[in-house]
Protein backbone atom coordinates (compact mmCIF):
# COMPACT_ATOMS: atom_id res chain seq x y z
CA UNK A 1 0.00 0.00 0.00
CA UNK A 2 1.56 3.34 -0.68
CA UNK A 3 1.76 6.10 1.71
CA UNK A 4 -1.51 8.28 0.08
CA UNK A 5 -3.88 5.14 0.18
CA UNK A 6 -2.27 5.05 4.09
CA UNK A 7 -3.17 8.27 4.84
CA UNK A 8 -6.35 8.42 3.38
CA UNK A 9 -7.24 4.94 5.54
CA UNK A 10 -5.96 6.55 8.80
CA UNK A 11 -8.61 9.56 8.18
CA UNK A 12 -11.40 6.71 8.26
CA UNK A 13 -14.13 6.70 10.62
CA UNK A 14 -13.48 3.32 11.05
CA UNK A 15 -9.79 3.29 12.34
CA UNK A 16 -9.96 6.91 14.41
CA UNK A 17 -7.57 5.94 17.64
CA UNK A 18 -5.47 3.25 15.72
CA UNK A 19 -1.96 4.44 15.17
CA UNK A 20 0.20 3.92 12.18
CA UNK A 21 1.72 0.96 13.66
CA UNK A 22 -1.91 -0.76 14.72
CA UNK A 23 -2.92 0.34 11.50
CA UNK A 24 -0.53 -2.15 9.54
CA UNK A 25 -1.40 -4.53 11.89
CA UNK A 26 -5.05 -4.15 11.33
CA UNK A 27 -4.75 -4.84 7.84
CA UNK A 28 -3.16 -7.60 8.13
CA UNK A 29 -5.66 -9.13 10.92
CA UNK A 30 -8.35 -8.23 9.05
CA UNK A 31 -7.09 -9.70 5.60
CA UNK A 32 -8.19 -6.58 3.79
CA UNK A 33 -7.73 -6.48 -0.26
CA UNK A 34 -7.81 -3.57 -2.50
CA UNK A 35 -9.46 -3.58 -6.03
CA UNK A 36 -9.19 -0.98 -8.80
CA UNK A 37 -12.61 -0.62 -10.72
CA UNK A 38 -13.60 0.93 -13.51
CA UNK A 39 -16.38 4.05 -13.80
CA UNK A 40 -19.45 2.55 -14.15
CA UNK A 41 -18.62 -1.07 -12.82
CA UNK A 42 -20.46 -2.68 -9.69
CA UNK A 43 -18.67 -3.42 -6.81
CA UNK A 44 -22.05 -4.85 -4.83
CA UNK A 45 -24.83 -5.72 -6.63
CA UNK A 46 -28.68 -5.81 -5.39
CA UNK A 47 -29.58 -9.23 -4.12
CA UNK A 48 -26.17 -10.46 -3.16
CA UNK A 49 -24.88 -11.83 -0.33
CA UNK A 50 -24.01 -8.66 2.32
CA UNK A 51 -20.30 -10.13 3.67
CA UNK A 52 -17.79 -6.87 2.46
CA UNK A 53 -17.12 -3.88 4.03
CA UNK A 54 -15.90 -1.33 1.28
CA UNK A 55 -13.57 1.88 1.97
CA UNK A 56 -13.06 4.43 -0.83
CA UNK A 57 -9.21 5.19 -1.38
CA UNK A 58 -9.69 7.16 -4.37
CA UNK A 59 -12.51 8.21 -6.33
CA UNK A 60 -15.89 8.16 -5.29
CA UNK A 61 -18.94 5.33 -5.37
CA UNK A 62 -22.91 5.94 -5.71
CA UNK A 63 -25.53 3.73 -3.60
CA UNK A 64 -28.42 3.04 -5.80
CA UNK A 65 -31.24 1.85 -6.23
CA UNK A 66 -33.36 0.94 -8.93
CA UNK A 67 -36.92 0.21 -9.31
CA UNK A 68 -39.05 -2.41 -11.26
CA UNK A 69 -39.49 -0.31 -13.89
CA UNK A 70 -35.91 1.02 -14.03
CA UNK A 71 -36.36 4.38 -12.09
CA UNK A 72 -33.18 5.40 -10.40
CA UNK A 73 -32.67 6.66 -7.22
CA UNK A 74 -29.69 7.95 -5.26
CA UNK A 75 -29.58 6.62 -1.39
CA UNK A 76 -26.01 8.15 -0.56
CA UNK A 77 -22.39 8.38 -1.96
CA UNK A 78 -19.16 7.55 -0.55
CA UNK A 79 -15.87 9.40 -1.04
CA UNK A 80 -12.17 9.40 0.05
CA UNK A 81 -11.95 7.22 3.24
CA UNK A 82 -15.51 6.83 3.94
CA UNK A 83 -17.37 3.68 4.10
CA UNK A 84 -20.19 1.84 2.65
CA UNK A 85 -22.12 -1.69 2.58
CA UNK A 86 -21.64 -1.74 6.52
CA UNK A 87 -25.31 -1.91 7.49
CA UNK A 88 -25.87 -4.49 5.58
CA UNK A 89 -22.71 -6.37 6.02
CA UNK A 90 -23.52 -6.32 9.60
CA UNK A 91 -27.06 -7.07 9.65
CA UNK A 92 -25.88 -10.48 7.41
CA UNK A 93 -28.43 -9.52 4.74
CA UNK A 94 -28.54 -9.45 1.24
CA UNK A 95 -27.49 -6.15 -0.33
CA UNK A 96 -30.65 -3.99 -0.97
CA UNK A 97 -29.13 -1.74 -3.11
CA UNK A 98 -26.41 -1.39 -5.82
CA UNK A 99 -23.00 0.46 -5.15
CA UNK A 100 -21.37 1.56 -8.51
CA UNK A 101 -18.05 3.53 -9.25
CA UNK A 102 -18.86 7.21 -10.21
CA UNK A 103 -15.13 6.95 -11.60
CA UNK A 104 -11.82 5.09 -11.52
CA UNK A 105 -11.59 3.93 -7.93
CA UNK A 106 -9.43 2.25 -5.57
CA UNK A 107 -11.23 0.22 -2.81
CA UNK A 108 -10.02 -2.18 0.22
CA UNK A 109 -12.47 -4.45 1.12
CA UNK A 110 -13.30 -6.06 4.68
CA UNK A 111 -14.87 -9.39 5.95
CA UNK A 112 -17.23 -7.94 8.14
CA UNK A 113 -17.49 -11.35 9.89
CA UNK A 114 -13.27 -10.43 10.62
CA UNK A 115 -14.33 -6.60 11.69
CA UNK A 116 -16.86 -7.99 14.54
CA UNK A 117 -15.10 -11.01 15.23
CA UNK A 118 -12.47 -10.67 18.24
CA UNK A 119 -9.39 -12.63 16.66
CA UNK A 120 -7.60 -15.73 18.40
CA UNK A 121 -4.44 -12.94 19.00
CA UNK A 122 -6.57 -10.92 21.29
CA UNK A 123 -5.77 -7.51 19.03
CA UNK A 124 -6.03 -4.96 21.56
CA UNK A 125 -7.57 -2.52 18.16
CA UNK A 126 -10.44 -4.72 18.02
CA UNK A 127 -12.37 -3.18 20.77
CA UNK A 128 -11.66 0.34 19.16
CA UNK A 129 -13.09 -0.64 15.63
CA UNK A 130 -16.03 -2.24 16.45
CA UNK A 131 -16.98 0.60 18.46
CA UNK A 132 -15.82 3.14 15.84
CA UNK A 133 -18.36 1.17 13.45
CA UNK A 134 -21.19 0.93 15.54
CA UNK A 135 -20.49 5.06 15.73
CA UNK A 136 -20.65 5.07 11.80
CA UNK A 137 -24.04 3.20 11.63
CA UNK A 138 -25.46 5.31 14.24
CA UNK A 139 -24.30 8.51 12.29
CA UNK A 140 -25.75 7.35 8.84
CA UNK A 141 -29.09 6.46 10.23
CA UNK A 142 -29.00 10.27 11.23
CA UNK A 143 -28.30 10.93 7.38
CA UNK A 144 -30.97 8.63 6.58
CA UNK A 145 -33.35 9.95 8.56
CA UNK A 146 -32.68 13.43 7.00
CA UNK A 147 -33.13 12.09 3.57
CA UNK A 148 -36.90 10.70 4.93
CA UNK A 149 -37.74 14.27 6.32
CA UNK A 150 -36.43 15.25 2.28
CA UNK A 151 -38.46 12.62 0.60
CA UNK A 152 -41.70 12.85 2.91
CA UNK A 153 -42.22 16.89 1.35
CA UNK A 154 -44.72 16.74 -1.61
CA UNK A 155 -43.65 19.25 -3.99
CA UNK A 156 -40.58 19.27 -6.09
CA UNK A 157 -39.84 23.17 -4.54
CA UNK A 158 -40.31 21.55 -1.17
CA UNK A 159 -37.94 18.66 -1.51
CA UNK A 160 -35.47 20.94 -3.27
CA UNK A 161 -35.76 23.78 -0.50
CA UNK A 162 -35.54 21.05 2.45
CA UNK A 163 -32.29 19.76 0.70
CA UNK A 164 -30.39 22.85 0.23
CA UNK A 165 -31.24 23.91 3.45
CA UNK A 166 -29.57 21.03 5.10
CA UNK A 167 -26.40 21.02 3.07
CA UNK A 168 -26.26 24.68 3.63
CA UNK A 169 -26.64 23.94 7.96
CA UNK A 170 -23.69 21.55 7.43
CA UNK A 171 -21.54 23.75 5.46
CA UNK A 172 -22.50 26.85 8.26
CA UNK A 173 -22.38 29.06 4.71
CA UNK A 174 -25.62 30.05 2.88
CA UNK A 175 -23.42 29.58 0.06
CA UNK A 176 -21.70 25.70 -1.10
CA UNK A 177 -21.49 23.15 -3.38
CA UNK A 178 -23.60 20.08 -3.62
CA UNK A 179 -22.05 16.80 -4.60
CA UNK A 180 -24.40 16.09 -7.35
CA UNK A 181 -25.02 17.67 -10.77
CA UNK A 182 -28.42 18.13 -11.97
CA UNK A 183 -29.28 14.32 -13.08
CA UNK A 184 -27.44 12.88 -9.88
CA UNK A 185 -29.43 15.95 -7.81
CA UNK A 186 -33.00 14.79 -9.20
CA UNK A 187 -31.95 11.34 -8.80
CA UNK A 188 -31.70 12.04 -5.12
CA UNK A 189 -34.76 14.05 -4.32
CA UNK A 190 -36.68 11.11 -6.40
CA UNK A 191 -38.21 13.93 -9.01
CA UNK A 192 -37.60 14.30 -12.67
CA UNK A 193 -35.27 16.15 -14.20
CA UNK A 194 -36.90 18.43 -16.14
CA UNK A 195 -39.38 19.53 -13.27
CA UNK A 196 -36.45 19.65 -11.21
CA UNK A 197 -34.78 22.26 -13.80
CA UNK A 198 -37.92 23.77 -14.13
CA UNK A 199 -38.39 24.60 -10.21
CA UNK A 200 -34.61 25.88 -10.09
CA UNK A 201 -35.45 28.21 -12.88
CA UNK A 202 -38.62 29.43 -11.14
CA UNK A 203 -36.77 29.52 -7.75
CA UNK A 204 -34.05 31.74 -8.82
CA UNK A 205 -36.89 33.99 -10.94
CA UNK A 206 -38.79 34.11 -7.43
CA UNK A 207 -35.34 35.89 -5.81
CA UNK A 208 -34.81 32.32 -3.38
CA UNK A 209 -31.73 31.55 -4.64
CA UNK A 210 -28.61 31.94 -7.11
CA UNK A 211 -26.90 29.05 -8.46
CA UNK A 212 -24.52 27.81 -11.01
CA UNK A 213 -23.94 24.46 -12.16
CA UNK A 214 -23.46 22.68 -8.06
CA UNK A 215 -22.69 25.64 -6.56
CA UNK A 216 -25.94 27.47 -4.09
CA UNK A 217 -26.51 30.18 -2.68
CA UNK A 218 -29.81 30.41 -0.59
CA UNK A 219 -30.65 34.45 -0.44
CA UNK A 220 -32.26 36.00 2.96
CA UNK A 221 -36.00 36.48 2.44
CA UNK A 222 -37.20 39.71 4.47
CA UNK A 223 -40.23 39.35 6.87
Amino acid sequence: MDPQQLKILQSCPLFTDISRDELNAVLNCLQARMIHVSRGQLIFQEGQPAAEIGIVLSGWVQIIREDYFGNRSIIGRAEPSQLFGEAFACAGTEMLVDVVAATDSEIMLADCRKVLTLCKNSCTFHNKIIYNLLQIVARKNLLLSQKLEILSRRSTRDKLMQYLLQEARQAGNDSFSIPYDRQGLADFLGVERSALSAEISRMRSDGLIECKKSWFRLIPQSD
